[in-house]
């Protein structure tokens, strides 16, 4: 499946698990081993690229369990970041998880970047938590 954005020359792409592994690791987690960034269940899980003039650039992964789908491992390369490139994912898997009638999409968000999650109706849920000193908060929203 690929869809275009013509005016940002933005290609949403579908991946491996394999292909979303370098920038996983390169965005969320440099100082550890490659391995580090897989993730229990991946080879099940959808996996969402976007593509800027051909070059991978932003990456997701969605984990379905009944009606409910989980974001994980979504990062975007440093010099890509604030251009709307990662919410242009977000409203393409939105799109997706409806047609395929998931009533719950949440995830374990930085708390630096839920306000990003909150522009697609997602709220916080729970406390703030920690993985390897850095502070997350459950964000969640039902379609």
């Amino acid at each position: 499946m690929e869809i275009s954005n013509t005016s940002k020359k933005l290609n949403i792409v579908q991946l491996t698990s394999s292909e979303t592994l370098a920038i996983r690791h390169t965005v969320l987690w440099p100082k550890e081993t490659l391995d580090f960034c897989k993730v229990e269940g991946d080879k099940d899980a959808l996996h969402y690229g976007i593509k800027k003039d051909d070059k991978l650039v932003c990456v997701a992964s969605i984990f379905i369990n009944g009606n409910s789908a989980r974001l994980r491992k979504f990062a975007t390369l440093v010099e890509f970041q604030g251009q709307g490139i990662g919410s242009f994912l977000i409203e393409h898997i939105l799109l997706v998880l409806q047609e395929k009638n998931i009533k719950t999409f949440w995830c374990d968000a930085r708390q630096k970047a839920s306000s990003l999650y909150e522009k697609f109706g997602m709220k916080k849920k729970g406390e703030v938590f920690y993985k390897a000193d850095i502070p997350y908060i459950v964000m969640e929203r039902t379609f």
